[in-house]
């Protein structure tokens, strides 16, 4: 199993985590929600538990827990920036629908 980040989305969160002044790395999961079934959450990561995996890319982590890596499975995590709009892109080879807004997603 893997989860991995783009360069762009590795500068980004070890620039928040200086920001913030702490933290190991950015946490990602899934939670039910939506007209779709599942929604991805972030969150940082300050303290490993033991069901937690953590993967690398450029220096920066990101934590996962086992029992969202299913869903997780092969995503790239991306930092993009449009216009006047940046943020996070899910590239999630897992998800075969997404609802009209986005937000949430199946597998």
């Amino acid at each position: 199993m893997s989860v991995q980040l783009t360069e762009s989305a590795a500068k980004r969160i070890d620039a928040q985590i200086a920001k913030r002044g702490k933290g190991l790395g950015l946490r990602v999961g899934v939670k039910k929600s939506g007209c779709s079934g599942y929604a991805y959450t972030m969150d940082y990561a300050d303290e490993l538990s033991g069901d937690d995996q953590v993967f690398e890319s450029f220096g920066a982590r990101l934590v996962v827990k086992a029992d969202h890596l299913p869903m997780l499975d092969g995503l790239t995590l991306d930092w993009q920036k449009q216009g006047l709009n940046e943020s996070f892109k899910f590239i999630n080879p897992n998800v075969k629908a997404q609802c009209g807004c986005g937000e949430s997603f199946a597998v």
